[in-house]
C-alpha cells in the first residue's frame, strides 16, 4: 500500500539530477553504524601514512601553522590545534546537547531510570583510572590516568548495528545512557585535570559571556546567528584563559532549551490556515509572499526546540565531518611492534580491555544486589559483560585526552597505541560475547 503523504512529499518537489547523488548520500549519513565505518576507515589511514613512505609529509602536514591577527592581538597555532581546540569545541557542543537531552526528556530525567546507568558509569570511569594509576603511579607516565575513562558512542553503536538483534533494545538504551555520563565524567577530567595555567581576565571575558547567553535567553532573542557569535567569543575567552576550550562548547550545549518556544498544535494550526493561503486565490493576489513565507518557516521552525534542531543539524557534519578529521590528525602514529609492550600501553589496554568492564558491571551488579537498581527486563548478565566490553572503546575521547595529558613525544605515542591496541581488544570480545550462547530468552539472573 502506498502512503499517500510520501506520494504527496515526493511531488512537492521536481526531481533534479543532482538527486541522483545527494539521496543516496542522505540514506548513507542516516545510518546508524555509518558513522563508525567512516571513523573506522580515517583511523585506519591514518596509521597507514603515518607508517608509509608518505610518513613525514602526512604527519608534516598537520603541524602547517594557521593563525589570525588583529592589532596586537595574534593567534597562530598548528592545524592540528585548530582541529583539537577549534572543530571539536563544535563535537563537545554536540555532547553537551545530548547530555542536556538525556537529563531533561531522556534516561537520566528521574533518578529511577538514572541509577542504573550513572553507577555503571561510575564503576567504569573509577576502576580502569585506579589500574593505569596503580601501573604507573610515580612514573613520567602518571599524568595519562584519564586516557581509558570514556567510551567512544560512535563505535560502540556500530558494533551493536553489527550485532542487530543479538543487542537487547534495553541493553542498547543503557550503553547509550552510560556513554553520556562518561561523557559528562571526560568533560569534568579535562576541566579540571588538565587545567594548569589559568589566566582570570581571559576567564572573566567567557564567563561574560555565558551571562550574556543567559541574559538574551531571558529577553527572548531566538537568533541562532547571534548566540553563535557569541559562543565564538566565549571560545576565545576558554581557549586564552587556559581552561580547555572544548569546555565552552558543553557549556553552551546545556543552556541550550530543550522545549518548543510554540506548542506544536498551534504550529499544526498556523500551518493549516497557510495552506489554505497557498491553495487559493489569495496566494496569487498577495504582494507580500516573502513576508508570507518568512513568517510560515519561522513557526515551523518554533514549533521543535532548539535542542531538537540543532542536534539534528549539526549531528551529520559531526559524525561525518569534524569526528573523521580528528582521526586523520590523531590517530596516525608511528610505531613499532615493541611499542605495546611500554609501560604506558599497557597501562592503557589494561584500563580499556579489562578495568572498564569490571568497573561497569562489578557496580552494576552491587547496584541490583542492593536494591539500588534494576536490571532491565530481557538483558541478562552475560551480555551484560558483553555491552561493559564495547564500553571499552574509548578512541575518539581517550585520543583527545592522551594529547591534552602528554607533551612528550614517546609517551604520546606509547598512549596512543594503547587506545588503539585496547579498543580493538574490548571491540573483538564484547562482540564476541554478545554473539555466542544462547538469545534474549536466558533469564536474566543468569550469572
Amino acid at each position: 500500500m502506498i502512503d499517500p503523504q510520501v506520494t504527496s512529499q515526493k511531488s512537492l518537489f521536481p526531481n533534479e539530477p543532482i538527486h541522483w547523488i545527494t539521496k543516496p548520500i542522505n540514506r548513507f549519513l542516516h545510518v546508524e553504524a555509518a558513522s563508525g565505518v567512516v571513523l573506522l576507515l580515517c583511523s585506519v589511514m591514518a596509521l597507514f601514512l603515518a607508517n608509509s613512505a608518505f610518513s613525514d609529509q602526512f604527519l608534516g602536514f598537520w603541524k602547517i601553522k594557521i593563525g589570525i591577527t588583529c592589532g596586537d592581538f595574534h593567534l597562530e597555532h598548528s592545524l592540528k590545534h585548530w582541529i583539537n581546540d577549534g572543530l571539536m569545541a563544535i563535537f563537545f557542543f554536540v555532547i553537551g546537547l545530548e547530555v542536556k537531552r538525556e537529563i531533561a526528556l531522556g534516561e537520566l530525567r528521574s533518578l529511577r531510570s538514572a541509577a542504573l546507568p550513572v553507577i555503571a558509569a561510575l564503576g567504569g570511569m573509577i576502576v580502569p583510572a585506579g589500574i593505569f594509576l596503580a601501573l604507573q603511579s610515580g612514573q613520567a607516565g602518571q599524568r595519562g590516568w584519564g586516557i581509558p575513562m570514556a567510551t567512544d558512542i560512535a563505535f560502540v553503536v556500530g558494533c551493536m548495528a553489527v550485532l542487530g538483534r543479538r543487542v537487547p533494545a534495553a541493553l542498547r538504551i543503557i550503553l547509550l545512557s552510560i556513554a553520556i555520563v562518561d561523557d559528562i565524567g571526560a568533560i569534568l577530567v579535562i576541566a579540571f585535570g588538565y587545567t594548569e595555567n589559568l589566566s582570570i581576565s581571559w576567564l572573566v571575558f567567557g564567563l561574560i559571556g555565558i551571562g550574556l547567553v543567559f541574559g538574551l535567553q531571558r529577553l527572548g532573542v531566538r537568533s541562532i546567528g547571534m548566540y553563535t557569535l557569541i559562543g565564538a567569543a566565549i571560545w576565545l575567552g576558554f581557549h586564552e584563559s587556559g581552561i580547555h576550550a572544548t569546555i565552552a562548547g558543553v557549556i553552551l550545549g546545556l543552556l541550550t532549551p530543550a522545549h518548543p518556544y510554540l506548542e506544536r498544535t498551534l504550529g499544526g494550526e498556523f500551518l493549516h490556515k497557510a495552506s489554505e493561503v497557498l491553495h487559493g486565490g489569495e496566494w496569487d493576489e498577495d504582494t507580500h509572499r516573502a513576508e508570507r513565507v518568512k513568517k510560515y518557516r519561522r513557526v515551523t521552525r518554533e514549533t521543535i526546540s532548539p535542542l531538537e534542531y540543532l542536534i539534528h543539524v549539526l549531528h551529520p557534519w559531526v559524525a561525518f565531518g569534524i569526528m573523521p578529521v580528528f582521526a586523520l590528525a590523531n590517530a596516525g602514529v608511528k610505531f613499532q611492534a615493541s611499542d605495546i609492550l611500554s609501560s604506558v600501553a599497557m597501562a592503557v589496554i589494561m584500563g580499556l580491555a579489562v578495568g572498564k568492564a569490571i568497573g561497569i558491571v562489578l557496580t552494576s551488579w552491587l547496584a541490583v544486589k542492593t536494591g539500588w537498581a534494576q536490571l532491565p527486563t530481557g538483558v541478562n548478565w552475560r551480555q551484560y559483560w558483553g555491552g561493559g566490553l564495547l564500553a571499552g572503546i574509548g578512541f575518539t575521547m581517550a585520543l583527545f585526552i592522551a594529547g591534552l595529558a602528554y607533551s612528550d613525544e614517546t609517551l604520546l605515542r606509547s598512549s596512543k597505541v594503547g587506545v588503539l591496541v585496547g579498543s580493538l581488544i574490548a571491540a573483538i570480545l564484547g562482540m564476541t560475547i554478545l554473539s555466542l550462547g544462547k538469545n534474549n530468552k536466558e533469564t536474566v539472573n543468569e550469572a
